[in-house]
């Protein structure tokens, strides 16, 4: 749905792009918004995270008292696709994708989710948010009797190293900053697991369900998984994992 036509254009690009050294990727440096020096952090950059609640590529913190830990399932392949917290009056759905190693891609799915939401009625905006340039939108949607409602939502991204993880508020999180700032530690708290194994940019980072920490020197080997295209509106049914 988001940059088909560009990646099909920029394949070849874009591969080599995720095989250039390390010395040019810290020479050039994430596109803005890019990491946050107070997280979320990168894998090989943090030496505690026995704390956290271990998602497979996404290390979190775990859940404040009154937040639900839930992911998201794919119904057809059963594996998990999201990560998500909150409560009854708003929530954060997570995510992470491979990314090239010498730039950053949160400007330019930002603008594709823009123009998706403009061009379905909606509304957006950029705005600097906690994590840097954002999109506080309202989207949309069928509502009683024919009419259309809007529902708001805020999609921030962070460009890590070779990683990129988006964040989707809704309910009171995407209207009210007091609402959403248990949610933004939580988010600062995350630990991208990016892994060694070569993978198209956008390509969606294997989620698990969460399992109790356990130590480990080094970042487990990744399955193949599909290449996702950033959908922000199709989700799968949720089980919940109170924590």
């Amino acid at each position: 749905m988001f940059g088909r036509k560009k990646k099909a254009a920029s394949s070849e690009a874009s591969t080599e792009q995720d095989t250039t050294t390390q010395a040019g990727a810290e020479a050039t440096g994430p596109a803005s918004g890019g990491l946050s020096t107070d997280g979320p952090h990168d894998f090989g950059d943090v030496t505690d995270v026995d704390h956290l609640v271990d998602l497979g590529s996404l290390l979190i913190a775990p859940a404040r008292e009154g937040i639900e830990l839930r992911v998201e399932v794919d119904q057809e392949s059963n594996e998990v696709t999201a990560v998500q917290l909150g409560d009854d009056h708003g929530a954060v759905q997570l995510q992470v994708f491979a990314a090239p190693r010498s730039a950053g891609i949160w400007g330019d799915i930002r603008d594709e989710i823009s123009e998706m939401i403009s061009g379905s009625g909606g509304t957006v905006e950029v705005v600097s948010g906690p994590f840097g340039d954002e999109l506080r939108s309202r989207l949309a949607q069928p509502g009683p009797q024919g009419r259309t409602v809007f529902a708001p939502a805020v999609f921030a991204g962070v460009d890590g190293p070779r990683w990129f993880l988006r964040a989707v508020y809704s309910g009171s999180a995407a209207v009210d900053d007091a609402a959403r700032a248990d949610l933004d530690e939580i988010v600062r708290s995350a630990v991208v697991v990016r892994g060694d194994d070569p993978r198209a940019p956008r390509e969606m980072l294997p989620l698990k369900m969460p399992v109790a920490r356990q130590s480990r020197s080094q970042a487990p080997t990744e399955p193949e998984g599909p290449v996702d295209d950033l959908k922000p509106f199709e989700r799968g049914p949720e089980i919940t994992e109170v924590r």
